[in-house]
């Protein structure tokens, strides 16, 4: 059998536009030779449509957009990811379903059996899940439908428990099918292509047929979908893959002995990194309606990393470099800053911060009397920044984006209202190592972001001589401790049993508990980790627990 794979970036609530865009990939596989086409989980309406399903016509919208699409699905035969509503049953009001179309009919619909709600998934507040995945039959072929979290129940996954032993692929064991096909849109992070595969793999095995997975692609908010779909013969072995990243149409005879070409899971992590992030950049500017960008251009390696994600995101022509001296910012950096963007070839100005600072401090100084200088004063310069840097993305029409990273987020190292000031957080997922780590990366073949950006001791420079270490441990201790403590859920006595500083693990975590107010003011971040701050870690602002 040929089968079509509609790897799709959709947009959520778009529903003419999804429909647009699913019915042109349905033609375009068919005349390739498709005998039947397969579409990612909720394609219709975008995924994930989070509370507009509560909304009063959101189901019943995406259900008569739908119809219109099954209208165009004609002799070759198509399972497309849709919201269908729970009108006559008890329970929730709507199913995460696959639609089986032929002959310009709905001719079967199987409903997600698994409804996930862990880390960023919430599932359960929406739908009513299937007892079983559902058989089609189709040319003369027993193929099992399921979707995303219903593959999702291997021992090596912890949140298997979370299922009460269901397992929608042992269920389709006893079906015999010819085929299964998972209709999927997993969230991408670091690491997680090679255990989706391992599951598409191990699910082949156990029922002994091939299986076709097809997954979304795109960003939507914080979320990156990054395509690979993949198809296992039922040996277990992959014999193809989609491109990473990118929307890809391919039609794959699932019958053939050969090998097929699998181009999907050989990036090294760094490109991986970059890759999403450059993507999911791209989807919130150009899907929220911008089109061009601003970032603060310190000189530091922060700002410098997030300009090269943006040029390569929206081009050089649509991001505007700032560099933003206060008197105590040092020549070298203005001087790397400038550099940066030279070399990125995007426009560069600079906007010199001390008479402001200047006037706020005298403006201050009669309230102020009488205490000594301190964070405060630091702060204003970074809130004087904000506020300039929000002036022009106002009158521009451009995305303002912030430069913290996770580590500095973490432990409350950005000033509210002043550097995280903007729409969107594109490195907030981002340790402070891997940011090294990506930038040399970036350099690999010639110098972009000038060297001394890198080699120098990082600092916030907000006052004379101020180096990050000065405060914090060196950033490969840190970052290991917060992976520990933010990821793993690990408390100080783990950590310090692992061999870390008592007195040092202590810091830390008090920095990080107490800096949650600020992160629930932060812009939205893209997520790149198993864990990241926003949506997927939902830690009390006030809350006494110590650990």
């Amino acid at each position: 059998m040929r089968i079509g794979l509609a790897q799709l970036n959709t947009i959520v609530g778009d529903l003419a536009g999804n429909r647009q865009k699913i019915i042109s990939a349905y033609q375009s596989l068919v005349a390739e030779g498709a005998e039947l086409v397969v579409f990612p989980e909720l394609v219709v309406c975008g995924y994930p449509p989070r509370d507009l399903l509560f909304k009063k016509r959101f189901v019943g919208d995406v259900e008569a957009s739908f119809r219109e699409i099954a209208q165009s699905i004609r002799n070759v035969p198509a399972l497309i990811g849709t919201v269908t509503s729970n009108a006559d049953g008890p329970g929730r009001g709507c199913f995460n379903a696959a639609a089986f179309c032929h002959e310009g009919k709905i001719v079967t619909v199987t409903h997600k059996c698994l409804l996930p709600t862990y880390d960023v998934f919430d599932e359960d507040r929406y739908f009513e899940p299937a007892e079983k995945p559902g058989v089609i039959m189709f040319a003369g072929k027993r193929i099992g439908v399921t979707i995303c979290e219903d593959i999702w129940t291997h021992p090596m996954i912890s949140t298997r428990r979370l299922y009460a032993g269901q397992d929608p692929v042992a269920q389709l064991a006893d079906e015999h099918c010819d085929l299964m096909v998972n209709l999927s849109a997993s969230p991408w992070h670091h690491g997680k292509g090679h255990v989706r595969q391992q599951l598409v793999m191990d699910a082949a095995k156990t029922l002994g047929c091939p299986v076709v997975y097809v997954n979304a692609v795109g960003g939507n908010d914080e979320l990156i979908f990054d395509g690979r779909s993949v198809v296992a013969n039922a040996k277990g072995e992959v014999t193809f893959g989609l491109a990473a990243f990118q929307e890809d149409l391919e039609v794959v005879n699932i019958d053939a002995h050969q090998p097929l070409l699998d181009r999907s899971f050989a990036q090294e992590d760094m490109k991986d990194i970059f890759d999403a992030l450059v993507l999911g950049l791209r989807d919130y500017a150009h899907k929220s309606g911008f089109k061009r960008a601003l970032v603060a251009l310190s000189g530091g390696i922060d700002s410098a990393l997030v300009a090269v994600i943006a040029a390569e995101a929206l081009g050089s022509a649509n991001l505007i470099g700032v560099s933003l001296p206060s008197s105590i910012s040092s020549q070298h950096s203005r001087d790397d800053a400038r550099q940066l963007a030279e070399n990125l070839g995007i426009q560069f100005e600079t906007i010199a911060i001390a008479d402001a600072v200047q006037a706020t401090e005298q403006a201050l100084g009669p309230v102020f009397t009488g205490r000594k200088a301190d964070v405060t004063e630091e702060n204003i310069q970074a809130r004087i920044r904000g506020v300039l840097m929000m002036a022009m993305s106002n009158k521009f029409g451009s995305l303002l984006l912030t430069t913290g990273n996770k580590s500095e987020i973490a432990v409350g190292y950005c000033t509210l209202y002043g550097d995280m000031a903007g729409g969107l957080a594109v490195i907030s997922d981002v340790f402070k190592t891997q940011v090294y780590s990506l930038c040399r990366w970036i350099n690999r073949e010639r110098e972009i972001i000038p060297v001394n950006t890198i080699e120098k001791p990082p600092s916030a420079e907000l006052r004379p001589g101020q180096k990050d270490e000065d405060s914090l441990p060196p950033y490969d201790q840190l970052d290991a401790i917060l992976h520990g403590y933010v990821e793993e859920g690990l408390s100080s006595r783990d950590l310090v049993d692992e061999g870390f500083d008592a007195d040092v693990v202590k810091e830390i975590i008090r920095k990080v508990d107490l800096n949650e107010y600020k992160r629930k003011q932060a812009a939205p971040g893209l997520k790149i980790t198993p864990l990241a701050f926003g949506v997927g870690r939902r830690i009390p602002i006030v809350q006494k627990y110590v650990s």
